[in-house]
């Protein structure tokens, strides 16, 4: 068990070790400071659990200390428990408490006082640790579960899209349940992919890639995306935008997502054949933006909290309820990282909602140019490939959809077998999956990108791991590209139809 470790600060010798002697009497381990500067270096050294920390001291005011231990990270989880016997009023008190402080005791304090406030400090630590621990783990499972789910749904969505290959002229029924199993993978993707998103925000792991963005680009991109669920909803939706460009400094990727998940919401809680409407328009310098539907609406002590995590609408008469109740909570987060807000309205039940973004926009300024190999027009086919993924069933139907576009495949379920395959097959392309048996990904794609026969490959790392920190160490190990399984056929496709890296 972990034994607590205290830091007693006090610039007067006789007050200092009268408390060190009453603590250390009651059991606790005590080290000491007797200056500001001696604190601080004294709680990165050696990290206590609770620093007593007298206010008055020689070189740094204790409130000052207070404040630096909790806004460093690496001490920020330290508990203080301040004391003074100059300053004793409640505002004194009440301003220690606003600076970080966890209590605030005027001397001369009891012994049995001071014991007893230092336990249940303690006692809060544990418990804030606990928490922590639980937190991190909670964390882990999520990345592990996501990285486990994504494995399957490869080939299951890589089969469904060569069943439509091969048989062009299928009974319609088949390619409904063809339709059936694509759009069910495709919502266990998304519900995979928000509840992961909601965890690396909370974590703040999540970062922008600002870049100058066009209203209409993230629109039309999440417009896209809802398209099947307003279409098998058969809801009428109308978009109405500004007759100028307008340019936002944000994500392009996750503004996409903001509206897509407004959008998707509103499909979702409107009856069959429901009306949905999206105008943008500006207003001074902010971008509005409203998502408006005749759905089940909202009563009205639901709406302040609809944007918390996991709260749940109720549901609509054909439709059991779906979805984590997580949508609404990451708009609300990822609009706050763009500096905007988000807010809904309604009448009341059953008299439907209007969500309003408000979003910051920038002067006009000329969005970048395409890249060129988006420029690339026709399908280049014919390429060597090689396959690299322990799992049989991923690596099977993988090779036959390349196969089926006319490229040359070979596949290796291990490493070692990889590396041997590439030297005498000589991909152009190499799918490496990160996770096998023998090796990492990471150090094929090393080894590849040192031998002759493949150095000039295009290596594309598949992986259930999704994160920046993953993509990083994918480019950083050689790696051209990072598909996050399952792998969307459109990605595919499109880094099989142009030249690769030469």
């Amino acid at each position: 068990m972990h034994e607590p470790l205290v830091l007693n600060v006090d610039d007067n010798d006789g007050a200092r070790y009268a408390k060190t002697r009453i603590l250390t009497r009651a059991g606790l381990k005590v080290i000491e400071a007797a200056s500001g500067g001696e604190a601080l270096q004294m709680a990165n050294e050696h990290h206590p659990d609770l620093v007593l920390l007298d206010m008055k001291l020689p070189d740094i005011h204790g409130m000052e200390v207070c404040r630096m231990l909790k806004q460093d990270g690496s001490t920020s989880s330290i508990l203080v428990l301040q004391t003074s016997a100059s300053y004793l009023s409640s505002a004194d008190k009440i301003r220690a408490l606003d600076g970080g402080a966890d209590n605030y005791l005027f001397e001369p304090i009891e012994p049995e006082e001071l014991v007893a406030n230092v336990r249940a400090l303690l006692r809060l630590g544990r418990v804030e640790r606990q928490l922590r621990d639980a937190d991190r783990q909670k964390d882990e499972f999520l990345a592990t579960l996501a990285h486990e789910l994504r494995n399957p749904l490869g080939p299951i969505r890589n089969a469904v899209e060569l069943l439509r290959q091969l048989g062009n002229d299928a009974p319609q029924q088949q390619e409904q349940a063809r339709q059936t199993i694509i759009r069910q993978t495709n919502h266990l993707v998304r519900l995979v992919d928000d509840l992961l998103d909601v965890s690396r925000i909370n974590q703040g792991k999540i970062t922008l890639r600002r870049e100058p963005t066009e209203l209409a680009a993230f629109i039309g991109t999440a417009l896209e995306t809802v398209q099947p669920i307003m279409a098998s909803r058969q809801h009428a939706l109308s978009v109405t935008l500004p007759p100028q460009s307008v340019t936002l400094h944000g994500d392009n990727v996750r503004l996409a997502q903001i509206i897509g998940n407004l959008l998707h919401n509103a499909a979702k809680f409107t009856p069959v054949g429901g009306q949905v409407t999206l105008s943008a328009a500006l207003e001074g310098d902010m971008l509005v933006i409203r998502i408006t539907d005749n759905g089940i609406g909202i009563a009205p002590d639901n709406a302040a909290r609809i944007f918390d995590l996991f709260a749940q609408a109720q549901h609509v008469a054909d439709r059991v309820q779906d979805g984590l109740g997580i949508g609404l909570s990451l708009v609300r987060k990822l609009v706050e990282l763009h500096g905007g807000t988000v807010t809904v309205s309604s009448r009341g039940e059953g008299q439907g909602s209007t969500f309003e973004v408000r979003l910051p926009v920038m002067a006009s300024a000329p969005l970048p140019a395409p890249a060129a190999a988006a420029a690339v027009a026709g399908a280049l086919h014919g390429y060597r490939i090689l396959v690299v993924d322990d799992s049989a069933d991923s690596a099977a139907m993988l090779c036959a959809l390349l196969e089926i576009n006319g490229h040359t495949v070979a596949t290796s379920n291990t490493g070692s077998d990889a590396i041997a395959t590439a030297a005498s097959f000589r991909p152009d392309i190499v799918f490496l999956d990160i996770g096998l048996p023998d090796m990492t990904g990471y150090e094929v794609a090393a080894t590849l990108r040192g031998m002759p026969e493949t150095a000039k490959a295009t290596l594309v790392a598949l992986t259930g791991y999704g994160q920046q920190k993953d993509k990083k160490d994918a480019m950083a190990a050689g790696f051209d590209h990072h598909l996050v399984k399952p792998i969307n056929f459109d990605a595919l496709m499109a880094l099989t139809s142009r030249k690769p890296s030469a």
